[in-house]
């Protein structure tokens, strides 16, 4: 009887083999561009431009990072990104949360078509309005400005926000929402105390979204904001380059610069979403 079962439980391990081995291929695949991005910033220049790659810087240097961060207008460019990216995020949070709890409780005339407008603006391009919201920005007069980027941004977020979060919504018993009213709650009462608190994970993982699109959005703040101090730090990216070519080092660096955010939020995110998971489960 033995031997069979060890046969078997090979077998079934070396079924599991592939699987694994093709996952570890595909984080390898997705990961070495980020891992040669960094390394590529803290390589002197002589490494990044030999004829024989470096895999593995040996001699760091901060030398690209100084070139980035004392570009011109490299601090005004950080605080526009990281401006229209909040802003947008937080309204397009606000108004998503609302109007989702309105389609996940409320029965009304026409909430199926708007569920349905929502889903193919989703769907559609936001390049096939570039020409009329650029028509409507200038004859509005506000051409270089970062209010324009901060409606486009919430735009183009709202959609998803919206659906994710009637997802969220409508997977929350309403038992527990008519309990808190039976107990001498409000509605408005009931949805802070009792609904928003479990929505976190849904906040969480719609905020995540909703910032990566905005902060690395490139096209329309091209076409919209021409001057230097309106831009934001994707167009900034672009431009290092010497007589010689492009800087490489210094292009690293930057976009490395860029990507430490996104970084950051993820793993706070993350680790916040499965505190709040957890939270839930033990309270009840």
């Amino acid at each position: 009887m033995s031997r069979p079962r060890s046969a078997a439980s090979k077998a079934s391990a070396l079924r599991r083999v592939w699987p694994n081995a093709l996952a570890v291929v595909l984080f390898a695949g997705f990961v070495f561009p980020v891992y040669w991005m960094f390394a590529t910033a803290f390589k002197p220049t002589g490494d990044i431009v030999a004829e024989d790659p470096v895999w593995f810087p040996v001699d760091f240097t901060f030398e690209h990072f100084r070139t980035a961060v004392t570009a011109d207008n490299f601090w005004t460019l950080v605080r526009n990104s990281v401006t229209v990216t909040v802003l947008a995020v937080l309204f397009s949070l606000v108004i998503g949360l609302l109007a989702a709890f309105a389609l996940a409780r409320m029965r009304f005339r026409g909430r199926r078509g708007f569920i349905v407008a929502f889903m193919l603006a989703q769907m559609a391009p936001w390049e096939v309005m570039v020409i009329a919201i650029y028509l409507i920005v200038r004859d509005a007069d506000m051409l270089n400005s970062l209010i324009p980027l901060t409606v486009f941004y919430m735009m183009m977020v709202l959609p998803f926000t919206l659906l994710t979060l009637r997802g969220f919504v409508g997977a929350i018993p309403k038992d527990l929402e008519e309990s808190a009213m039976v107990d001498g709650c409000s509605r408005p009462q009931a949805f802070v105390k009792v609904i928003l608190p479990l929505l976190a994970p849904g906040l969480m993982s719609t905020s995540l979204f909703g910032f990566i699109t905005a902060w690395n959005e490139f096209p329309m703040v091209l076409i919209l904001n021409k001057q230097a101090e309106a831009q934001t730090l994707p167009l900034w990216i672009s431009k290092f380059q010497t007589v010689f070519g492009d800087d490489w080092g210094a292009t690293m660096a930057a976009s490395s610069l860029f990507a430490v955010p996104i970084l950051l939020l993820f793993l706070f995110l993350q680790r916040k979403a499965v505190s709040g998971l957890t939270a839930g489960a033990v309270k009840g």
